[in-house]
């Protein structure tokens, strides 16, 4: 394990059992949680990205405060759901968050999870090209995302412009030279993170999956990392592909942890479904002592898989609460499994 980082849904809610009871309280608590994160050695902060919801939204603002405000930590999301997003405006946001960062953007994009509303991104006002069902879409505006990524010219210049241009086609601007290469993709199939591999993107497998083979989520996600990394090395990429998955971890080391979740650990995975059609399976969460976490996680064949680890944190329990978690697991649980 060479990373280990956090993922907030950044939940709200207005309820007096809340530390987070309003859209600001959870996108400045985010900006807090971030700092605390890199002071204590983590080595990301992510964010999850849900619309029509009392969770974190629009993502570019927060990455860029957090950019602003730290120096080391990567900064990245998990994920965008490329059905809402404008790929030419999302190109300009992205560049501009990452040259705030100093080129810390690790973006994690996909076609996206059932959301709150009945097709939302036609509010945002897309809709499937004839033939094409939403995740076409979603893949075809991640598709064009990466081509802009790659800052090549493509618009034919005014020939009267209001200010001088350099010579030949025009991109957008700003650019962020090297934030195509620090793309991930959202895969739930194993179908997706091959195709994810042929474009080069890194892979972020998350806490559910569909339901392929009916083993335990660890062990699909095993094989579908397998999977995409056998693609990537196919495609003939020069660089590492870099893969996540996402867990649910609390140590049990104080008596706060034993109130909150002493009960909580779930010792087999639940099935599910992502829509009427795909079944899903739902991964287990952790907690226990320290070193009966150490021997379950070490069991996890996906952890032992993939190369960064994303904890998801209870944001609504506040700033000091999920650094604590933070520090713990960076304490009693990462040196053990190989981190640093």
């Amino acid at each position: 394990m060479k990373k280990i980082g956090f993922l907030s849904f950044g939940h709200w809610s207005p309820s007096a059992h809340s530390q987070t009871r309003s859209a600001a309280d959870t996108l400045l608590q985010s900006i807090e949680l971030a700092i605390a994160a890199e002071e204590l050695g983590a080595d990301g902060t992510y964010f999850r990205v849900h619309h029509f919801a009392r969770q974190l939204a629009s993502p570019f603002p927060l990455l860029a405060a957090i950019g602003a405000r730290t120096n080391r930590i990567e900064i990245g999301t998990a994920v965008i759901d490329m059905r809402y997003e404008n790929p030419m405006y999302m190109a300009e946001d992205a560049g501009a968050a990452d040259l705030i960062a100093g080129g810390r953007l690790q973006l994690g994009i996909s076609r996206g999870s059932p959301e709150q509303v009945i097709d939302g991104w036609r509010y945002f006002g897309y809709a499937p090209a004839e033939g094409q069902s939403d995740a076409d879409m979603g893949r075809h505006h991640a598709e064009v995302f990466l081509d802009l990524l790659r800052g090549e010219g493509f618009a034919t210049p005014n020939p009267r412009p209001m200010f001088p241009n350099p010579p030949g086609l025009l991109r957008l601007e700003p650019h962020s030279k090297g934030l195509r290469e620090r793309i991930w993709w959202g895969a739930a199939s194993n179908a997706t993170a091959v195709w994810a591999a042929k474009l080069g993107m890194h892979l972020q497998s998350s806490t559910l999956k569909e339901d392929e083979t009916g083993e335990p989520l660890h062990v699909q996600q095993a094989k579908q990392i397998r999977a995409y990394r056998a693609a990537w090395k196919e495609a003939g990429h020069a660089r590492e592909p870099r893969v996540s998955v996402s867990r649910s971890i609390f140590p049990l080391v104080s008596d706060e942890d034993r109130v909150y979740f002493g009960g909580s650990g779930q010792a087999a995975d639940s099935i599910g479904y992502i829509d009427e059609r795909t079944r899903a399976i739902f991964g287990r969460s952790y907690a226990a002592e320290p070193d009966v976490l150490v021997q379950q996680l070490k069991a996890d064949e996906a952890i032992a898989e993939a190369d960064t680890l994303l904890i998801t944190v209870p944001n609504q329990l506040g700033v000091a609460y999920n650094a604590h978690v933070i520090e713990a697991i960076l304490k009693y649980i990462a040196p053990a499994m190989g981190w640093r």
